[in-house]
């Protein structure tokens, strides 16, 4: 996801009645830190999983031994994975993240490419019948970047659908007002799969758990009584700043933190972004692309 003209973060969004977070003014440097790593282990609902080493980049194909390291090190942490493709490695994720017991919320990716969606779906039909998938997601932000037209996402939608067991919800992931703005897209879907960056809409860390509040609020509302997941949100530990949203290793742990526990005490499902940093969104997002890991690049934690 990336910063886009038109969403941007406004103080009269935000119910600040409403804004429950952990109070950091009695926490230096280091108790923040001790908060941080206490918070990481006792467990999260979802990581979402960052497959490429430094160097690699997506298009590269991925070994199994690759997957299987870096399952090791997030499975004491996390109760489910989530996959962005089906191909070049990432259909090693959900089958050995179910070998060490984690749920998988395994996604088609979806783009401008025929012959790339057609393996892409085909990949996540198999990958649900064989057994691997407890949660479908087919295309991530496609709507959001333009790539495919409602129809043809509705094409794709109802095809993975009709092929799957009875039993595994079926959705779409894309940025949380896209649900609004596109309501057959919405019934379509047995769960709600939104994205909540406070960050790409240039909101200030301060004003940011008020605001992933009330972003999740209006994916709710355009569900109307339908399951709504959090599939991504995050905040990036340094970089270039957008507008009032600054990266830095504070606001990253302080975020997270913010995010895990009003989650767990609303009962609300959230995947956070991300595992591990990866250096080749250094491109698609600015500098602070490579930086929204909770393990560094080198698979190390960063606070």
């Amino acid at each position: 996801m990336s910063y886009r003209e038109g969403q941007e973060f406004s103080i009269k969004d935000i119910d600040l009645t409403q804004q429950v977070g952990v109070d950091f003014s009695k926490y230096l440097s280091k108790d923040l830190e001790k908060l941080w790593r206490k918070t990481l282990k006792s467990g999260m609902h979802g990581l979402c999983f960052s497959l490429y080493e430094d160097g690699q980049k997506p298009g590269d194909v991925i070994t199994e031994e690759q997957v299987r390291r870096r399952m090791e090190i997030i499975k004491p942490y996390t109760k489910w994975v989530r996959s962005f493709s089906c191909t070049e490695g990432n259909e090693f994720i959900p089958k050995i993240a179910r070998e060490y017991g984690i749920k998988t919320l395994v996604g088609a990716w979806l783009g401008d490419d025929p012959e790339i969606n057609e393996r892409e779906i085909e990949g996540l039909i198999q990958l649900t019948n064989e057994g691997f998938v407890d949660i479908a997601a087919v295309g991530n932000e496609v709507l959001y970047r333009n790539d495919l037209s409602e129809e043809e996402l509705i094409g794709f939608i109802e095809r993975v659908k009709a092929k799957l067991p009875e039993g595994i919800p079926v959705g779409y992931v894309d940025a949380y007002y896209e649900f609004s703005e596109h309501p057959r897209i919405t019934t379509l879907c047995d769960v709600i799969l939104a994205n909540c960056y406070p960050y790409w809409e240039g909101c200030p860390f301060e004003y940011s758990l008020g605001h992933m509040q009330q972003m999740y609020g209006q994916a709710t509302h355009a569900a109307n009584g339908k399951k709504v997941i959090i599939t991504e949100t995050g905040w990036p530990s340094q970089g270039t700043g957008l507008k009032g949203a600054q990266p830095s290793a504070e606001n990253a742990m302080k975020y997270f933190i913010n995010a895990q526990v009003w989650s767990a005490k609303q009962n609300i499902e959230m995947f956070y972004f991300s595992s591990f940093d990866e250096s080749w969104k250094v491109g698609p997002e600015g500098d602070v692309g490579a930086y929204w890991g909770l393990w560094d690049k080198d698979e190390k934690l960063k606070f």
